[in-house]
């Protein structure tokens, strides 16, 4: 089937049909299209990317939270033992201990 005004050799009517108008406007549109394509590719790449980068800060978070509940489980374990014997050992040791802090923190302010 041929449009009207396309017969052979018929270049003249090509243009004066306004074909290569709408032509220009698709070649127009379609670099556009192209741009905008092209753009969400980059964006989709550089989202995969971050992606990548949080699951990995996001695995030594992990790795970082199971060694503390470590320590904090055998800190605990360590209280526990401490508070099945006598009071009194107990009792000295809290003493002790901030009596350790209370001279750090004593001589601390003082140097300065």
């Amino acid at each position: 089937m041929r449009r009207s005004g396309l017969g052979e050799g018929g270049s003249g009517n090509y243009v004066a049909s306004g074909y290569s108008v709408y032509e220009e406007e698709n070649e127009h549109l379609q670099e556009g299209l192209r741009a905008k394509v092209n753009a969400l590719k980059s964006l989709s790449i550089d989202i995969g990317t971050e992606v990548k980068y949080q699951n990995k800060m996001l695995d030594e978070m992990d790795t970082d939270f199971d060694s503390t509940g470590g320590l904090l489980g055998a800190t605990i374990g360590r209280v526990k033992q401490l508070s099945r014997g006598s009071q009194t050992k107990l009792l000295c040791y809290m003493l002790l201990f901030c009596f350790f802090v209370f001279f750090i923190l004593y001589w601390f302010i003082k140097l300065r």
